[in-house]
């Protein structure tokens, strides 16, 4: 069964899906069964393309995203892998990677032959001569809403501790309604939004004034 995607899309274009967006549903094969993105509504999601099975730095990838499972499990964060290779490839690559490291793969690979999935969230140029898709990350909130999308080239691995640095700071933003500086993590000091209205200023005090005054004249 090939996978579909309900996003209405000019195919002539490259309009992709931005952060702020809401991700593009789709049903389709993953080694876990039958999947529709939608079923995974109230939950953050992780979904990441990888461009093909059986390659060095995707099983290193794969083993390194196994191996913290239960942290993004922990932050109620689902993983979801994709690349366009078809179902019978990844049940064959993920028994390799059992056999040979003793790692079963604990999330679902989805298949994506058809590349509609990879298309619809511009993992995959429209005009590309390869099927091979880049190491793109969209990270979906709750409410299906893309929250940051993270793009490598297919010959650099992706780094599962940033990761997992990234979904954590994305909810601490979501909830607190605060910023988080370079290199946050779970626990560190957060920034507060800047002021943006008069009744904001007065609830902000004498000491957000003086801040103001004394940036303002250095």
């Amino acid at each position: 069964m090939s996978s579909s995607v309900s996003m209405a899309r000019d195919e002539a274009s490259e309009v992709f899906p931005r952060i702020g967006d809401r991700a593009p549903d789709f049903v389709a094969r993953t080694t876990h069964g039958r999947l529709q993105l939608s079923s995974l509504r109230g939950h953050w999601v992780m979904l990441f393309s990888h461009p093909a099975d059986f390659t060095p730095v995707c099983t290193s990838e794969f083993l390194a995203f196994s191996g913290a499972f239960g942290r993004f499990r922990a932050l109620d964060c689902a993983l979801l892998g994709l690349s366009v290779d078809s179902l019978p490839a990844h049940l064959a690559w993920i028994e390799a990677i059992r056999s040979q490291f003793g790692v079963t793969i604990p999330f679902p690979i989805i298949e994506d032959p058809s590349m509609a999935v990879a298309r619809a969230y511009g993992m995959l140029d429209l005009t590309a001569q390869s099927s091979a898709t880049v190491r793109t990350v969209h990270v979906i909130d709750p409410e299906g809403i893309i929250r940051a999308i993270t793009w490598y080239p297919m010959s650099v691995g992706r780094s599962v501790t940033e990761m997992l640095r990234l979904v954590a700071a994305l909810q601490k933003v979501a909830q607190d309604d605060v910023l988080t500086p370079e290199g946050w993590q779970p626990g560190d000091d957060t920034v507060l939004p800047a002021v943006q209205t008069q009744e904001d200023a007065a609830a902000a005090g004498p000491a957000w004034f003086m801040r103001v005054w004394q940036e303002a004249g250095s």
